[in-house]
């Protein structure tokens, strides 16, 4: 089991708090990260692209001249791909993009990226957040105490006043511990974990 000291809104250490080596010391697989940010923005994907083919196009019943005599080439209706304003050839359409990979491989990622985390000394443990009321200035205030930037924030459970303080401000994203995912944690340079949701975290990797 691994120590990681946990500090206050001042930057100051208050205690240590004993951690998973399976959770936050784990080998870093690069390929496994990989595959879950790409399986989480393809389901991120709309998928509403659309065009139409010749027999969506408005128009073209009639055929533009008789078949043989006039010395054009043939042709049924003017509405072909071929045509001006004629329809489209293998254009999108709409689609899903999402698909799945196994379970083992999701929890293998989060366990790689919070490991990548620690090893990089991105991770901060926080006592608590205090605020008495929605500030946004107030919370930014905190960040600049801290020196953080670009920055994940976790917590243990629902709290609005800290949800919407922080909405505004560039940069930081603030989610509970059962929302935590691959792709946060690699978008954001540094994660900050309320204590109380290191321990929530570590149950649900284990």
């Amino acid at each position: 089991m691994a120590l990681i000291n946990v500090y206050d809104i001042d930057r100051n250490k208050v205690s240590e708090i004993e951690v998973s080596d399976e959770v936050f010391a784990a080998p870093v697989n690069d390929s496994v990260i990989y595959e879950v940010v790409k399986m989480q923005l393809a389901n991120r994907r709309q998928g509403t692209a659309s065009t139409k083919t010749r027999s969506d196009v408005r128009g073209g019943g009639k055929k533009p001249w008789r078949q043989k005599g006039s010395g054009r080439a043939r042709s049924g209706t003017s509405r072909s791909p071929i045509w001006r304003k004629g329809g489209t050839v293998f254009g999108p359409h709409p689609r899903d993009f999402s698909y799945r990979v196994p379970r083992k491989v999701r929890r293998a990622a989060l366990r790689s990226a919070l490991s990548m985390k620690l090893k990089n000394d991105e991770l901060l443990v926080i006592r608590d957040l205090p605020m008495e009321g929605i500030r946004t200035k107030r919370f930014q205030e905190i960040l600049n105490r801290l020196d953080l930037k670009n920055v994940l924030i976790v917590l243990d459970q629902a709290n609005d006043v800290l949800e919407k303080s922080s909405r505004n401000i560039r940069d930081v994203k603030m989610m509970r511990s059962e929302g935590i995912n691959v792709f946060d944690l690699m978008k954001y340079r540094n994660l900050v974990l309320l204590e109380p949701s290191v321990k929530m975290i570590e149950r649900a990797l284990m």
